[in-house]
């Protein structure tokens, strides 16, 4: 099988250096070193891989090693002027709150001192516009060439949902959201911004692996529950970074547990401390845990984030101590 996916590689990067092929599961991943990625190629590729094994899904990763020429870069990064520090908040897999994580993360930010600033990249299911109360806005231009970003709750932000209608599904291919992304991300008017958060896809896809690649992150959040099934996609995600060269910052467990509102009871809804093990065996740093609450999720529905409005709240707390925890790191 190795074979036959190697010759498939030659014959659309014939001055390949194939760094590994692996199958895990129902996918394959094919590690490409020290080239520059052709779209059209990459592609074709992708098409054949897909005729040749139908039960498999298939990424492609263009990976660089460190080069002896100082600022020779197999892969150029994008440009973001006005942002000192990016980082992004990833998760292995869908309905793990993200999305909150992400937004409550950049609010608490901004509290700790920080001029703050979050994308949402998250192109099949954006939602950082409903979260802070900016939904059905239209991005605008005030110099005709850069998109000004929204001012919410202290912190600037775009979202690729103001660029469409909340009921039209994006089936865009990866280089057209990557493009899309790209434009949101160095195409906005970001005025002295010290930490952007990237509130990123789900899952290890293409438009991830682009993220990775092209945007020089401080390091990367992952966003866990405790579950079994979510930990094993963390750690997916987690691996998937390494190999592309970016730092983890640590891992978030999120809906770590549940306080009854008329018993006081803790109940461990989805497990207990998964999230925290799992760091510790992968020695990854464990950044802190958020409790399954209805205050959060209502608080996220009604366009003001929790840590907006309840700034003495403890899941306020919980959100900012690990903002200091990214601070002290990066």
């Amino acid at each position: 099988m190795e074979k036959q996916i190697s010759e498939l590689v030659s014959r659309y990067y014939p001055q390949q250096n194939i760094a590994d092929i692996k199958v895990v599961k129902n996918r394959i991943i094919v590690e490409i070193r020290e080239i520059s990625e052709n779209t059209e190629n990459t592609a074709l590729l992708k098409a054949e891989l897909q005729k040749l094994f139908p039960q498999y899904k298939s990424s492609v990763v263009f990976v660089q090693e460190k080069q002896v020429n100082i600022g020779v870069q197999a892969i150029e990064k994008w440009q973001v002027r006005g942002v000192k520090k990016i980082i992004g908040v990833a998760s292995g897999k869908g309905g793990v709150g993200k999305s909150t994580t992400a937004v409550n993360l950049a609010l608490a930010l901004a509290d700790k001192g920080q001029n703050a600033a979050l994308v949402d990249a998250d192109i099949y299911g954006p939602s950082i516009p409903t979260m802070l109360g900016y939904e059905g806005s239209p991005l605008i231009s005030e110099d005709g060439e850069n998109f000004t970003p929204f001012r919410e709750y202290g912190i600037q932000s775009v979202s690729i949902g103001s660029l469409i209608d909340r009921n039209t599904p994006l089936i865009w291919r990866g280089a057209k959201a990557g493009g899309a992304i790209e434009q949101l991300i160095t195409q906005t008017a970001w005025d002295n911004v010290d930490i952007m958060v990237i509130d990123m896809p789900p899952g290890t896809g293409d438009i991830l692996i682009t993220l990775s690649q092209r945007i020089d992150f401080a390091g990367i959040v992952i966003v866990s529950t405790p579950q079994d099934i979510a930990l094993i996609d963390a750690i997916k995600g987690v691996n998937m970074f390494k190999k592309t060269g970016t730092p983890i910052l640590g891992i978030v467990e999120n809906m770590s547990y549940f306080i009854c509102p008329h018993c006081g009871k803790q109940s461990d809804i989805f497990g207990s401390h998964g999230a925290e093990q799992t760091a510790q065996k992968m020695g990854e740093t464990f950044l802190g845990a958020i409790p399954l609450e209805m205050a959060i999720r209502e608080a996220s529905d009604n366009g003001t984030p929790i840590v907006a409005a309840q700034p003495d709240s403890p899941y306020t707390d919980a959100y900012e101590n690990i903002a200091e925890k990214i601070i002290a790191k990066i």
